[in-house]
């Protein structure tokens, strides 16, 4: 009944209509520009028909929308974004109306440099249009999340709605990769930058006290939490010593009140399967995280093949690991169905 089920997180989308607006927002935005030129040689990321097309070489494979970048609070002012948010909420909630045969539910996007709105347009998304959780960034425009303000999305997001956060990171090149020089080189802000934008993310989340706050959140790391499970022992061993290598902080007294070990709330994160199908990576995850803290996520359409490549590569590397079935069948869709309390139809 559901044996070819695949219920991928974490691909990419742009509704039309909202990217129709950013391509006006980009005439007077060269960054935005220079982004545009990329999205315009991959047709499945805004043009619905090409993507449902490609969908069906794999029976069985759906998609949870969620909006790609950049960030709505990168488009405008605080009084511009809320229009943006809602617009592009607005074009996800009719895709899954349209086909909810292959896309059975969005991830809301918020605008985040205007809190009051974010939780307004939060409320709408989840109670009104069906949305299933809400998409953040790494950063808002440079800030941290773990800022006192940005505290109320996540507690409402676990106390209210008990519905995932999903986190994708971001980084420009204005990220010099050292200190003497103006911009990164090389796409290394991208390369290496993106996975420690999400491991700064994670770590500034679990030392704010986060998760001793709201222990029930549930945030979606994307590619499989960056650098965590790789530096398990870095970071269980490491922090054990958590302070020691600081003077002109207490670290220490912050280490002793902390409930648990600093590596068991790095373990409180899900990660999805986006490492472009490398086993070896997902097996990593998996070992950090476990099978109930795993999901299938591919990062569609961003490959060299503008789609299908990230997708087959992930198959072809979860469907080759030694899994048990159970496991299997929670990473491909039975994680994402409860952490989303998701119902589908029953395929015949």
């Amino acid at each position: 009944m559901r044996n070819n089920l695949k219920l991928d997180i974490f691909p990419h989308i742009f509704p039309l209509a909202y990217f129709e607006r950013m391509k006006k927002i980009a005439e007077g935005n060269a960054a935005l520009a220079a982004q545009l030129k990329r999205w315009m040689h991959i047709p499945v990321l805004w043009d619905l028909e090409r993507r449902i097309k490609m969908m069906k070489r794999w029976p069985g494979y759906k998609q949870v929308l969620t909006l790609s970048m950049p960030a709505v609070e990168f488009l405008g002012g605080a009084e511009e974004t809320p229009e943006l948010a809602r617009l592009a909420n607005d074009g996800m909630a009719e895709i899954v109306e349209r086909h909810p045969d292959l896309f059975p539910a969005f991830v809301a996007s918020l605008p985040m440099n205007n809190v009051p709105a974010a939780l307004e347009e939060m409320d709408r998304a989840i109670a009104k249009l069906g949305a299933k959780g809400v998409q953040i960034f790494t950063n808002v425009n440079g800030r941290p999340l773990d800022e006192p303000e940005f505290f109320r999305i996540f507690e409402r997001m676990s106390k209210t709605y008990d519905l995932p956060v999903w986190v994708h990171p971001t980084r420009t090149a204005k990220f010099p990769d050292y200190p003497t020089e103006q911009k990164s080189k090389y796409e290394i802000w991208w390369l290496f930058g993106w996975p420690y934008e999400t491991s700064a993310f994670m770590a500034r989340l679990v030392f704010c006290g986060m998760f001793d706050k709201l222990p029930n959140l549930k945030i979606i790391t994307h590619h499989l939490g960056a650098m965590a499970p790789y530096f398990v022992n870095r970071i269980g061993y490491g922090m054990d010593q958590f302070g020691s290598r600081t003077s002109d902080e207490d670290y220490e007294g912050q280490l002793k009140k902390m409930k648990k070990r600093p590596v068991e709330y790095f373990r409180m994160f899900y990660g999805d399967t986006s490492v472009n199908g490398a086993k070896s990576a997902i097996r990593c995850g998996l070992d950090f995280y476990g099978v109930k803290r795993v999901l299938f996520g591919t990062d569609c359409p961003f490959d060299p093949e503008g789609g299908p490549l990230f997708i087959r590569e992930t198959i072809k590397a979860l469907d080759g690991m030694k899994l048990k079935p159970e496991d299997r069948r929670r990473i491909y869709f039975g994680n994402a169905l409860q952490m989303l309390k998701l119902r589908l139809p029953v395929e015949k």
